[in-house]
């Protein structure tokens, strides 16, 4: 590993770990849900794009920028463990960044520039997303009528395992990855009680809803525990 990598990881994980701290002092900003009506200035979504909104969660103070940090409560928004939380966040933020940003010199603070997010697009995906971040419906039906054959309407995890197969590019090593990641994290976060990756559920997270629903269902639920506890 080059001797500039490693100084960037390590100077990733100091600035990630500070910035937990600081924000492990305010939960309410790490699970607080998207308003509705943004502040004037705030970054708001392209309709005509769903990957931005799909990113636009992870985006807790609405600036157009997803730092680490706010991946990392956002993941641990919808449940996500805390190790969980932090690798992932570390492989997306630094994987990404510098490809959402182009032409602009590299940033050790790693953000994903929300304008910009479809560039962030990696090989051996299921293509869901064009090129500009747009929802293509007719790939998204082929997801189901190839690969979810025990239940019509969901997948199981060996149905992903070989949906991500069916999808893998040849030597593309990171595109594997990547894919392997996204679809084990969104298995694990939304399956159903029976192990099911629900279709409805699988749209709203391309659209970036079913992460809005999830948030705010953990968060009632916690408030429900915490009055029976009292």
């Amino acid at each position: 590993m080059r001797k500039s990598t490693i100084l960037s990881l390590s100077f990733f994980c100091l600035l990630f770990l500070s910035s937990s701290l600081l924000s492990s002092n305010s939960m309410d900003s790490t699970y607080s849900i998207i308003s509705d009506k943004q502040e004037k200035g705030k970054f708001k979504p392209d309709e005509d794009y769903p990957v931005q909104r799909h990113g636009f969660f992870f985006d807790r103070n609405q600036d157009g920028a997803v730092y680490p940090w706010e991946t990392y409560q956002g993941l641990r928004a919808l449940g996500a463990g805390v190790l969980l939380s932090a690798a992932s966040t570390i492989f997306i933020n630094i994987g990404s960044s510098q490809r959402t940003r182009p032409g602009k010199f590299p940033s050790l603070l790693f953000p994903l520039e929300l304008r910009n997010v479809a560039l962030a697009k990696h090989g051996s995906d299921t293509e869901v997303y064009d090129e500009k971040g747009r929802f293509n419906e007719e790939k998204f039906e082929n997801i189901f009528r190839d690969y979810a054959r025990t239940h019509s309407d969901a997948l199981t995890a060996s149905e992903l395992r070989e949906m991500r197969r069916g999808h893998k590019k040849p030597k593309d090593y990171f595109g594997w990855v990547s894919s392997w990641i996204e679809w084990t994290l969104t298995h694990h976060l939304f399956k159903d009680e029976h192990g099911l990756l629900k279709k409805d559920t699988v749209k709203g997270i391309y659209y970036g809803t079913a992460f809005e629903e999830k948030e705010k269902e953990l968060k009632e639920k916690r408030k429900t525990s915490a009055k029976k506890s009292i």
